[in-house]
């Protein structure tokens, strides 16, 4: 085989014996935070927003790696509203980029939610590669879903021998469904799907199978592979979303594991699992901050449990308005404070204003707290019901993190 003199790295094995057990402990720790974050029940609003703004993440990652220049903010408006954005017609392209990621990812997720995952195929690769590719402009002799028959690169570096990308590419789906990524215990499931799509995207990158969309294709499988692996959606996405924001280190760690000519894969995998350690952390904080929002608002309900009368329903509104403000509120300006308070306040003096406001401050304990700048929730009630525990120094000085 003529790729073992050229490309030595395609060595189809990765020596996960020899991680570092900081790496072991980040695989486990990435595990947990998946297990968590899947077993978080939320509103189906907010589920559905957490799942959008993180495909939109991933989908803006994995094409603007590919020179797509569209904003993440443009490509979360695209998942949102479902229908093509309005471009020049020149930029066209652009948001169908975008629309065929953004499809691949969501049958994906809709066939495996309904019939499971199967075994790894080459056909499913080609298959990938087509549908990323799929009416769009592409260099001659580029056929979607096709193996390229001839040479390619990408900067210095050069695709595997075209005559052996098919044998290639079997290969690597016998190795991928082999016993080498298969868990010992059913419990390390995710963290050995985890490895399995790290080392299946390096390796579509290293053989560059195609004329075009190898990248995309390989982040593909990647989202494939951590789907089936158990990964809740949004996390699927966190691995796309962490090359592209690391570009420089992610083509200098590929460049750095295919010269070294054992196809050592073990600083790569470092590498991409500590950025999906990062994203599951700021996954999680997400997710707490929409369940103290729900226990808050749970709370002021509960505040006025037993009182009746439009009095009290335009105070429990009053809180729950001034929960979604960041910021100090003063008392002229509550009136300003959303719709809803405009509404309520409308026909009512400054007088009006102030009682509602001393009859919330005389609640025990007080529902908001009157400082220097304005009026806050007292949101810190709801921290008591966290379970006690002794906390460091860091903590201490942020509490909420």
């Amino acid at each position: 085989m003529e790729y073992k003199n050229t490309h030595p790295w395609l060595v189809f094995k990765v020596a996960m014996e020899q991680a570092a057990p900081r790496l072991w402990m980040s695989l486990g720790e990435a595990q947990s935070k998946c297990m968590h974050i899947a077993g978080v029940p939320l509103q189906p609003k907010t589920a559905n927003n957490l799942y959008q703004i993180y495909l939109a993440k991933g989908v803006h990652a994995t094409t603007a790696i590919e020179g797509n220049t569209l904003s993440e903010n443009e490509v979360l408006k695209r998942v949102e509203q479902g229908k093509q954005l309005e471009l020049l017609p020149s930029q066209k392209y652009l948001d169908k980029e975008i629309s065929n990621i953004i499809d691949v990812c969501n049958e994906l997720k809709a066939e495996i939610n309904q019939k499971g995952f199967g075994t790894l195929s080459r056909a499913q690769i080609e298959s990938f590669n087509e549908r990323v590719l799929r009416e769009l402009p592409v260099e001659e002799g580029v056929i979607p879903g096709k193996i390229r028959k001839y040479s390619v690169g990408v900067a210095n570096y050069r695709g595997a021998p075209h005559s052996e990308c098919e044998y290639l590419l079997d290969h690597l789906c016998e190795w991928l469904n082999g016993p080498d990524f298969i868990a010992q215990n059913e419990g390390d499931k995710i963290a050995y799907g985890i490895i399995k799509a790290i080392v299946a995207h390096v390796y579509l990158a290293w053989i560059h199978a195609f004329g075009d969309g190898n990248g995309r294709t390989a982040r593909i499988v990647e989202f494939y592979i951590l789907m089936a692996s158990g990964v809740p959606a949004p996390a699927t996405q966190l691995l796309s979303n962490h090359y592209n924001r690391t570009r420089a280190e992610y083509y200098r760690q590929l460049s750095k594991a295919s010269a070294v000519h054992s196809g050592d894969l073990i600083p790569f995998i470092d590498y991409a699992v500590q950025g999906l350690l990062d994203g599951l952390k700021i996954q999680l904080e997400w997710i707490r901050g929409q369940q103290l929002a729900v226990t808050w608002e749970n709370f002021v309900h509960a505040s006025f449990k037993g009182k009746d009368g439009p009095t009290t329903s335009r105070q429990r509104a009053l809180v729950l308005d001034l929960s979604e403000k960041n910021a100090p509120v003063s008392l002229s300006k509550i009136p300003e404070v959303s719709p809803r308070m405009a509404i309520a306040y409308a026909r009512k003096t400054t007088k009006t204003i102030r009682r509602d406001v001393n009859a919330l401050l005389k609640f025990n304990p007080p529902l908001i707290i009157n400082t220097p700048e304005g009026l806050i929730v007292n949101k810190e009630i709801i921290y008591a019901f966290l379970p006690p525990r002794h906390i460091g120094t860091d903590e201490q000085k942020n509490p909420k993190n």
